[in-house]
């Protein structure tokens, strides 16, 4: 059995950015993500179904960072040099056990959100991308603990309970146009 990416955090690199996007080196996974943070290439993707209802998962309890909150539908950090196209299809295979049917770019967005109950910083320089699904999830127990389709009204409901990871309103809001390009102006987001 495969370890998951968390097992093996330390052991990980990632691509250091510059503000606009540049790479300017890399650091192990974790140590990127202590305070203060280092600025780093990440990616969000955002899956929507027929009804225009967006996949979110609940990351699972054995995450070494935001464990047990609800986020987009995946997020990630591409391999050195890896585009982060291709890796946002391959984390989705490897979190939600499907690959898009269609995925496409929808912006970059620049954060800094510490994480209060870990301690850990995601400084990111983050892709975007948007997309449909059109199979039902199988996500591996150790990246997600459920998965849930949402309207935009039920994802409103959802995040009154604060139990969302900090990074999700800042990719969501970035992401905003290429979603209602993606969905219509029908299905509210």
């Amino acid at each position: 059995m495969p370890q998951s990416t968390d097992a093996m955090a330390d052991q990980v690199m990632l691509e250091l950015v510059d503000e606009d996007g540049r790479t300017v080196g890399t650091a192990e996974k974790l140590s990127a993500h202590q305070a203060p943070g280092r600025l780093h290439r990440a990616f969000s993707v955002f899956l929507f179904d027929a009804a225009g209802r967006l996949l979110l998962q609940r990351r699972a309890l054995g995450k070494y960072h935001s464990p047990g909150v609800w986020s987009n539908t995946c997020c990630g950090h591409p391999y050195p040099g890896e585009p982060p196209f291709l890796a946002a299809t391959r984390r989705t295979v490897e979190e939600l056990g499907v690959a898009p049917a269609l995925l496409r770019e929808a912006g970059t967005v620049t954060y800094h959100h510490p994480d209060p109950q870990s301690g850990l910083v995601e400084r990111e320089y983050n892709h975007l991308f948007a997309g449909l699904v059109d199979r039902t999830p199988r996500p591996s127990p150790e990246e997600v603990a459920d998965t849930a389709f949402v309207t935009p009204e039920e994802l409103a409901g959802m995040r009154d309970s604060g139990a969302f990871s900090a990074w999700f309103p800042t990719v969501l809001d970035a992401a905003r146009p290429a979603l209602r390009h993606l969905t219509g102006a029908s299905a509210g987001w």
